[in-house]
């Protein structure tokens, strides 16, 4: 797990932008570092005085001044496979191809002996070397090979190209930002920072988005105007050769789909299916847990991290002489936002080295400045909190590889919004009868499962356009008073969320899900949170192989009696306590965030949203403090969007952003 920096530039440079930008993100890589750059003659490159034994050696002091540079690859290292020298970038291959990659390709094992097979020699155990054999010998081919995550950029000294490529679902971040005469990428936001001439403007349309809607991550586009990631499943490839000619035009950034989900439809029997997703969910964990340093696991007491606890307990062993898996869970003293006692299930059954942390709002106030900064942009709730605590408890352990359930509730219909798109598809498929005792099986009492299908008949009857119109006035009319509309131009609800209004069924919604809807948003909280206390978190879930074969399974084995993530309850019955695997409710990395700001942190809060108001240039209006009145004095409840407010106001004073 790294950072990765680059700048393509008309006007050539010395080493002090790449250097600035590098650095910014030293928190991602803080073992070891280095940048390469080329201009006139051969490249050069410049590293923390290691030995860089890819490439051909130099002169003593031939490669230190980078001036003149029209292109500059920067990188900060996490060691995690083989912590030697070898491991270090920017690497290069026969000095024709250069990487700086963030991530890990978790079969590398297999592809390197692979590989080793058709001739190739390799001088190091990194799965970086591999991937640079690959491209070589598979051009951008090689994508569709790799399991992992990964944000990778490779210079090809002969073609005079980058190749720019992110993972297939997004784990790994990729940012790009393009001005006059230049391309920057990089790992995260900030490091653009750095760059002469950078000024930090506000995306109109993603500020509304954001506020009023509680979306992030749901586009290529970043509240930063002019700031774009890289999709997930994209890959872009760049001509240089222009720019290395002198021209004074940078050729733009244009990204193209890689990888497609590819689902292949289940014809076996149910039993079957269980067997087969127990045996996918196992071979990925056992793949997450290569590594050269510790491994730890988060542990929230729902299903899915505790499924992925009680699969490596049992991949472990629990002989004697084998280490203890560590484990980190969020609590809290007030019931309903603990989870204690599923998480002390998990802890009995697996024999785990069990670590608890407490968040406090106090820690919440004196830490949110420092959160904006490493999130790059606000964030939707507390609960982003509660899971910084767990990866700094988990640094402070010794602790270097998390592995964590995210991404298991957008195929497996985790989410309670999963059922009425369920339902709407059984009606639309003509099984009524299906319809009704699902949702009777969900809800309970007549009266409740008839109003469930009744919002499900609705659905499958009306055309998802009409519906679409209907939502679009509705989100016109709840425009909210205190936002400074006239200082953002953006359309209502806008042609990014256009696209998340649609129920017609449960396969389209996951898909709504995996791809912007929700679990984007979900994996950048999670880079960040893990890379600011240099933690590189793994996600199971998400390997491609589970992913296909249950986004194939018929939505009965999804949703079954009720009953979500089915094939996931049924799979690892024996594996996980029962206690855990017939949860109903849901939580995660909840904070009870509502009792803080209304009554034990309520002056800090305060404080925090007049910040926020102040700093946001009239984005946010001073009628958010005449909310917060009402709260404050008990005539209104606590609603989410102060919280949005707090971090977007704060947020624009970390970064100084302009509306």
């Amino acid at each position: 797990m790294c950072a990765i920096t680059g700048l393509l530039t008309s006007r050539p440079h010395g080493a002090a932008p790449i250097d600035a930008m590098t650095e910014s993100l030293r928190h991602r890589g803080p073992d070891d570092g280095g940048i390469m750059a080329v201009g006139s003659g051969p490249v050069r490159v410049r590293g923390l005085g290691r030995e860089e034994p890819h490439r051909s050696p130099r002169p003593d002091g031939a490669d230190r001044d980078l001036s003149g540079s029209w292109l500059a690859l920067g990188h900060r290292r996490l060691s995690i496979l083989d912590l030697s020298p070898l491991g270090h970038q920017p690497m290069s291959r026969g000095d024709r191809y250069w990487i700086v990659y963030n991530g890990e390709i978790y079969n590398h094992i297999e592809l390197r002996t692979e590989l080793e097979a058709e001739g190739e020699r390799f001088v190091s155990k990194s799965d970086t070397e591999v991937i640079l054999a690959a491209y070589a010998r598979w051009g951008q081919d090689c994508l569709a090979r790799f399991n992992g995550m990964w944000a990778i950029a490779i210079y090809d000294s002969l073609a005079r190209t980058i190749f720019l490529a992110r993972d297939r679902f997004g784990v790994k971040p990729l940012y790009y930002w393009q001005d006059d005469g230049i391309l920057a990428f990089a790992s995260e936001i900030k490091a653009f920072t750095s760059i002469p001439g950078w000024r930090a403007r506000l995306n109109g349309q993603s500020a509304h988005d954001f506020l009023v809607a509680s979306q992030l991550d749901h586009s290529a586009q970043t509240l930063f105007a002019g700031v774009e990631q890289m999709e997930p499943g994209h890959c872009a490839l760049v001509d240089c050769s222009a720019v290395s000619a002198g021209s004074r035009s940078v050729p733009p950034l244009r990204p193209r789909p890689w990888y497609q989900p590819k689902p292949a439809l289940w014809d076996g029997s149910w039993d079957e299916a269980t067997r087969a997703f127990k045996d996918l969910l196992t071979d990925s964990v056992r793949l997450c847990l290569r590594s050269d340093v510790t491994v730890g696991s988060c542990l929230s007491g729902g299903l899915d991290s505790s499924s992925i606890v009680c699969i490596v307990k049992d991949l472990l062993g629990g002989g004697p002489g084998n280490a203890r898996q560590m484990t980190f869970s969020s609590c809290f003293d007030q019931r309903e936002f603990d989870e204690r006692p599923f998480i002390e299930e998990v802890v009995r059954a697996s024999g785990v080295d069990a670590h608890r942390i407490f968040p406090s709002p106090e820690g919440l106030l004196s830490d949110l400045d420092r959160m904006l900064w490493h999130q790059d942009e606000p964030f939707l709730s507390a609960s982003i909190f509660a899971q910084w605590c767990v990866f700094r408890s988990a640094r402070e352990a010794g602790v270097k590889v998390m592995l964590d359930g995210q991404g298991a509730d957008e195929h497996l219909y985790g989410y309670p919004e999963f059922h009425r798109p369920f339902l709407a598809g059984l009606l639309r498929s003509g099984h009524p009868w299906a319809a009704w005792c699902e949702a009777q099986a969900r809800h309970g009492s007549a009266s409740r499962t008839a109003n469930a299908l009744g919002r499900a008949i609705l659905d499958a009857a009306i055309p998802v356009s009409i519906q679409n119109r209907f939502r679009a006035r509705r989100a016109r009319r709840k425009m909210p008073r205190w936002l400074g509309h006239h200082h953002l131009s953006f359309s209502c609800p806008g042609p990014l969320l256009s696209r998340f209004d649609r129920h017609g069924n449960a396969r389209g919604f996951s898909a709504e899900m995996l791809g912007g809807r929700s679990l984007q948003k979900l994996l950048h909280w999670e880079d960040r949170n893990s890379m600011a206390h240099s933690i590189e978190a793994r996600v199971p879930f998400l390997d491609f192989r589970l992913v296909e074969f249950v986004l194939g399974l018929p939505d009965r084995h999804k949703i079954r009696g009720g009953w979500t993530k089915a094939v996931l309850r049924e799979g690892l019955r024996g594996v996980v306590p029962p206690a855990v695997l017939n949860r109903r409710d849901k939580m995660g990395f909840v904070t009870p965030e509502r009792l803080w700001a209304s009554q034990t942190a309520t002056h800090g809060f305060e404080a925090a949203l007049a910040r926020a108001v102040e700093s946001s240039r009239g984005v946010i209006t001073h009628a958010a403090l005449g909310d917060w009145a009402q709260v404050r004095e008990g005539r209104s409840p606590y609603r989410s969007d102060f919280w949005r407010m707090i971090t977007f106001g704060n947020w624009m004073h970390r970064f100084d952003v302009s509306p």
